[in-house]
């Protein structure tokens, strides 16, 4: 299996004047996230705008990344769903689009018991040969696993992994504790330092789509022990995040992809783009920081 320590980032999804997928400006995106140094790709997330997006929007999404990475970037494809046949059919897709492993959120909206939440990620398991990392995210899907939980799931030998998009990092380093191989992804770009002092094994970040470079330094420095220049680049990173919060982190990171010269495009209704005024302060605010 390659190796799924370092920087991924978490594709936005580029679209066009049509809203429908800009698979230039996906390449580009690709490309200039390799080009920073990231190690791979988390492919169909929050970020990428998963549950506004049809399943064979999903699927495209990944054959294009794939195509463009030419197998020079690992590839974690997220393949969840609230229905368990609709997540197995992406995670069969994916590992016929020769990804690297599946992630998936635990399935949402209806308040499913925790053996229900297990069943749905056995199944998936059951389903491939991929390696599974968990997507933990409390906040956006609403569904809060328990530690007792998440061990419970990391048990299952195909789980490789988890997603830890949380501030629990006491639950972090309790899991690396419970299982010393078990690769535990940074969520929150915000405390990427923070997750790497925890034992994260890297970051899956938005973020990363236009600043990959600042989290690639930052694990840089950690491992090299230059804690200092660490939080330097950290507080670099934060200083443009705390901006990008006051306008909306989705549309203000398709604006800042704009600037750059990558048309992202605006993201899919219900999301309203920004407003002229809102998009001229933004680039003010950043652009000397880019």
């Amino acid at each position: 299996m390659r190796d799924l320590h370092g920087v991924f980032t978490a594709l936005l999804t580029p679209f066009d004047t049509d809203s429908q997928i800009n698979e230039s400006a996906l390449r580009q995106l690709v490309r200039l996230g390799m080009s920073q140094g990231v190690d791979g790709f988390y492919v169909g997330g929050s970020t990428a705008e998963a549950f506004l997006l049809t399943q064979a929007e999903r699927r495209r999404i990944l054959e294009i990344v794939t195509d463009e990475t030419g197998g020079k970037a690992a590839i974690i494809a997220h393949i969840g769903s609230i229905a368990t046949a609709e997540a197995i059919a992406l995670t069969r897709h994916a590992e016929s689009c020769g990804a690297d492993a599946v992630s998936s959120v635990a399935p949402f909206y209806y308040p499913f018991r925790f053996d229900e939440i297990k069943g749905y990620y056995c199944d998936i398991m059951a389903s491939t040969c991929l390696p599974m990392i968990v997507y933990n995210f409390p906040n956006f899907s609403g569904v809060s696993l328990k530690a007792e939980q998440l061990a419970e799931l990391v048990s299952h030998e195909q789980v490789i992994g988890v997603k830890h998009t949380s501030n629990d990092y006491f639950m972090m380093e309790r899991l690396r504790a419970l299982r010393p191989g078990l690769l535990v992804y940074n969520g929150f770009d915000e405390m990427f330092l923070a997750g790497l002092s925890m034992g994260a094994a890297g970051g899956i970040g938005s973020t990363y789509n236009f600043m990959a470079k600042r989290f690639v330094e930052i694990r840089r420095r950690f491992h090299a022990n230059d804690m200092q220049g660490a939080l330097e680049a950290q507080k670099a990173a934060n200083d443009i995040i705390a901006v990008l919060i006051q306008v909306g982190v989705l549309p203000g990171e398709k604006a800042i992809l704009a600037h750059m010269g990558i048309a992202a495009g605006h993201c899919r209704k219900p999301f309203l783009p920004l407003s002229e005024e809102q998009e001229a302060w933004l680039i003010q605010e950043i652009g000397g920081k880019l």
